[in-house]
């Protein structure tokens, strides 16, 4: 019994990634907007019927095919930190020791890396809203990766004196306090506001690039896109280039 069931898994799990193909082949064809059950059954030569023992609707798909980018770019930045000697958010063990400035850097240069690879993923989880579509709370911890790793990142800084924390008006400060509350307790309020600031910006380069717009405006692009994230690091209080 135990063996049938191993393959059904097995088979079913099949059928699963195959539809996810398919899908990921009309958004890159037609855009998240114009996906259809009906079109990729018929694409995998399935009855509509049958696909819907998969996925019972589209916004089910969507947000399978959204989970899976997040955690891809997901798993892609905490591989670059675990290499540049970060661990990933949790307490996980710590790698080769590195300057917190390079740590930052090589996060981001791997969410750019995943996102010129995987444009039409990116536009999925970081372009316009889906008409129609409202993301459920399934969706939340694998988009929180990329933001808690550069947590991560604000934390060993702070806690080996590597932090500065960057200046802020009295008037954020109230709100500075409740997303430090919410995001990051153990760090200063100002440098949370500043974090949060500069993710913004960081997803904002790599927009203006995989969307088009620093066509004819920037050519040495990942220069470029260094330079800019060295200095949104500087921007939230990390110190040092190296150890």
């Amino acid at each position: 019994m135990s063996a049938i069931r191993g393959a059904r898994e097995r088979a079913r799990a099949e059928v699963t990634a195959a539809i996810k193909d398919e899908a990921r082949r009309q958004l890159a064809a037609e855009g998240a907007a114009k996906l259809s059950l009906r079109a990729v059954a018929r694409e995998l030569g399935m009855v509509s019927s049958a696909l819907y023992r998969y996925f019972p609707s589209r916004d089910d798909l969507l947000t399978a095919l959204i989970v899976d980018a997040y955690d891809a770019v997901g798993e892609t930045a905490e591989a670059a930190g675990r290499t540049a000697g970060v661990g990933v958010a949790g307490g996980a063990p710590r790698g080769p020791s590195a300057g917190h400035l390079d740590r930052w850097t090589a996060v981001a240069c791997a969410v750019r890396d995943w996102a010129l690879a995987h444009p039409h993923e990116y536009a999925l989880i970081y372009g316009s809203p889906v008409p129609g579509y409202t993301a459920p709370q399934d969706t939340v911890g694998p988009a929180s990766r990329v933001g808690l790793l550069l947590i991560d990142v604000m934390r060993d800084a702070h806690g080996t004196e590597g932090l500065a924390v960057p200046p802020s008006d009295a008037g954020l400060r109230p709100e500075a306090e409740r997303m430090a509350a919410d995001l990051a307790p153990d760090l200063p309020p100002a440098a949370v506001a500043a974090l949060v600031a500069a993710w913004a910006q960081l997803f904002g380069l790599i927009s203006f690039e995989v969307f088009g717009q620093f066509n004819r405006v920037v050519e040495a692009r990942e220069p470029f896109f260094r330079q800019a994230v060295r200095e949104l690091g500087r921007s939230v209080g990390l110190l040092r280039d190296s150890p």
